[in-house]
């Protein structure tokens, strides 16, 4: 009778160790690792695996195995083509249509690809989608099948802004984005097609977008490094304002990748270039005016020569684009909205100013230099202060009625800045800037460029003739062109370089931005030696004073 209450007091025992002893915690499954469901599409593991497009980001560290993920969704169409019985596929992430096709099909196939619906195949003559896929018929003939119908998967995954099929390439934090986080996937099952005689054309709609980016129409590539990445081999880009037209020889995962010209990087290396050029152009810029004025005080003659009241005038508007440029750049969006577009107006003027003044100089030029003869004009100087002061003002009224200024933002499609400041605004004002500043400066750098080489040719002309006479004229001639080059702003023109490559840009931030420093150089010494000196080694200077001279 004792054993069955020993037997009870031990089960007792056991039953409260059991309670006292802590559960061992089960570590949840993490999908998005994809270790053991890699060919697993069920709706359950479907809708798990599309959580994993926010959940995986730049920070997802060990949480995520994008050569996995990336892998279970190339596969998914696969499976769709050879193992499901499904025609359509209709969740949040993913949109599919799987058909049966003949191979001999008499005419190209059509579908649309409207993102919040499954792709539709629509009739040659309906109205074309603005988002849609045109397969020649040649391509399902020239499958390596000899089955008479071909089955085929047409998807559309929406990837959301983690990192999932974004790549090396494509940097998020630097602005670079997939055209609506929009992938679409074309397949026949396993069997690879490549090297199609007739590309299939993928029409992509979009909003228009700003100068900085550039659209490149890419697929998935799995050999590129240990999680893929993108690729354009066999792609052909067809931009236009509003759409844009990709072709490519071979069905996979496609999609269109917008980038910034200038990543984030860029962008702030070439603005800490361009402050530190401008601080120093700033400082030569007012020495400029200083030994003007000094000069001015100190010899009487000095006051009625115009071409160092012209070199001022330059080196003035000079000193307050750079400072203006200054205030835009590190104050950014700060202060209201009519402060910004004020600060931009104001950029803009004397930007044109700039531009004026450039012009105004080989002017100049052309009639110290080409004309020579019957140059007088009455108010000469105050003429060309109208010109060079007035003509941007009512530029800058004209762009202001029309409501051009505002914020100005270099960013992607999820408003990641790499720049902002206040210039022209996004939107129709852009082709006011095309007018009023690409238009305008291409204007006055052909001409200043036209009359610098005019008096170049004239130099060296002169210099051939009295070779035998004088010594140095060719190296004097050389050193008379590029003080002019720096008047007329050939630095500027440096920018028609830029889409060369970015070392170009990075020489352009360079060279323009120590444009005052030049000036300040050639106006030393052109100016600061003596009168004869001068007049010997500059025959600008000398025809200078003769043109003074009969305005007197």
């Amino acid at each position: 009778m004792a054993t069955p209450r020993v037997l009870g007091a031990l089960l007792l025992l056991l039953l409260a160790a059991g309670k006292g002893k802590p559960k061992a915690t089960e570590r949840p499954r993490n999908t998005c690792l994809g270790l053991n469901d890699v060919d697993q599409y069920d709706n359950f593991n479907l809708q798990e695996k599309a959580q994993c497009f926010t959940k995986c980001n730049q920070e997802g560290g060990d949480f995520c195995d994008l050569g996995n993920l990336q892998r279970y969704w190339l596969n998914y169409e696969t499976h769709l083509v050879e193992q499901s019985s499904t025609e359509q596929v209709n969740t949040s992430s993913v949109k599919a249509l799987v058909r049966n096709f003949r191979v001999d099909n008499a005419e190209d196939l059509y579908f649309s690809l409207k993102p919040s619906q499954v792709p539709r195949q629509v009739m040659k003559d309906e109205e074309k989608p603005p988002d849609r896929v045109r397969l020649p018929r040649s391509i399902l003939g020239s499958l390596p099948s000899n089955r008479s119908v071909v089955r085929l998967a047409i998807t559309v995954l929406d990837i959301g802004l983690g990192n999932v099929f974004k790549g090396p390439q494509l940097s998020l934090k630097d602005g670079g984005s997939v055209l609506n986080n929009h992938l679409v996937g074309l397949s026949v099952g396993q069997t690879p097609v490549t090297g199609l005689a007739e590309p299939l054309e993928i029409t992509f709609s979009h909003q228009r977008q700003p100068p900085n980016m550039i659209l490149t129409c890419v697929f998935w590539d799995m050999t590129k490094g240990p999680t893929g990445d993108w690729a354009s081999k066999g792609c052909s880009t067809e931009l236009g304002p509003e759409r844009t037209v990709c072709r490519c020889d071979h069905l996979t995962f496609f999609a269109l990748l917008l980038r910034p010209v200038l990543d984030k990087a860029t962008v702030q290396a070439l603005t800490r270039i361009s402050q530190a050029g401008c601080g120093v152009s700033m400082v030569f810029l007012a020495f400029t005016v200083v030994l003007y004025i000094a000069l001015r005080l100190s010899w009487q003659r000095f006051k009625s020569e115009d071409a160092p009241k012209i070199h001022v005038s330059l080196s003035v508007s000079l000193f307050l684009l750079n400072l203006v440029f200054f205030i835009s750049v590190g104050s950014g969006s700060k202060g209201s909205d009519a402060a910004c577009r004020a600060r931009g107006a104001t950029f803009h003027y004397f930007l044109l100013c700039v531009f004026t003044w450039m012009g105004l100089e080989a002017f100049h030029l052309y009639l110290l230099a080409i004309r020579v003869f019957n140059t007088y004009f009455s108010h000469y100087f105050l003429k060309l202060s109208l010109v060079g002061w007035g003509l941007p003002i009512l530029m800058v009224i004209g762009a202001g009625i029309a409501n051009s200024y505002g914020l100005h933002a270099i960013r992607d499609k999820e408003n990641r800045t790499s720049l902002e400041l206040c210039w022209f605004r996004e939107g129709t004002a852009i082709n006011a800037l095309y007018v009023t500043v690409h238009g305008y400066f291409l204007i006055t750098f052909l001409f200043n460029a036209v009359i610098l080489a005019l008096v170049a040719w004239k130099i060296f002309t002169l210099s051939s003739a009295t070779a035998g006479k004088e010594r140095g004229q060719t190296r004097k001639g050389v050193l008379t062109v590029l003080g002019l080059s720096s008047l007329v702003g050939v630095t500027w023109g440096l920018a028609v370089l830029t889409p060369l490559g970015l070392s170009t840009i990075y020489i352009f931030a360079l060279f323009n931005s120590l444009q005052g420093v030049f000036i300040f150089c050639w106006f030393t010494i052109l100016y600061l030696p003596s009168q004869s000196t001068t007049a010997s080694s500059s025959g600008t200077a000398r025809l200078d004073q003769a043109h003074s001279a009969s305005h007197e």
